[in-house]
């Protein structure tokens, strides 16, 4: 399956990697080629995840965040990268 990345999901992506890079460096990029990572393992396992506010919830394996898509026309579509950490409230205002 094809996988497409929208571009407020590589937003997502480029604030976890100024937060993590600011933390220590080096670790911006590790946390980029995980998630990519995980991101990419949804060409062979989208749409096996739990649906969670209207979209199908993959949590990163190495990182506390949630990759958030939709399978469309025969592609998985990632609408959100998000930090599960933040305030649930703030999850779902930013995935309406």
């Amino acid at each position: 399956m094809k996988v497409v990345v929208l571009e407020e999901a590589l937003a997502d992506l480029a604030d976890g990697y100024r937060f993590y890079e600011r933390q220590s460096e080096g670790l911006g990029m590790y946390f980029l080629d995980s998630l990519w990572s995980d991101i990419g393992s949804l060409g062979f396992f989208a749409g096996i995840h739990p649906v969670y506010l209207g979209y199908s919830r993959m949590l990163s394996r190495r990182f506390p965040f949630a990759i958030y898509y939709r399978v469309e026309s025969g592609q998985a579509r990632v609408r959100a990268v998000l930090d599960c950490r933040r305030n649930p409230a703030w999850t779902r205002d930013r995935l309406k």
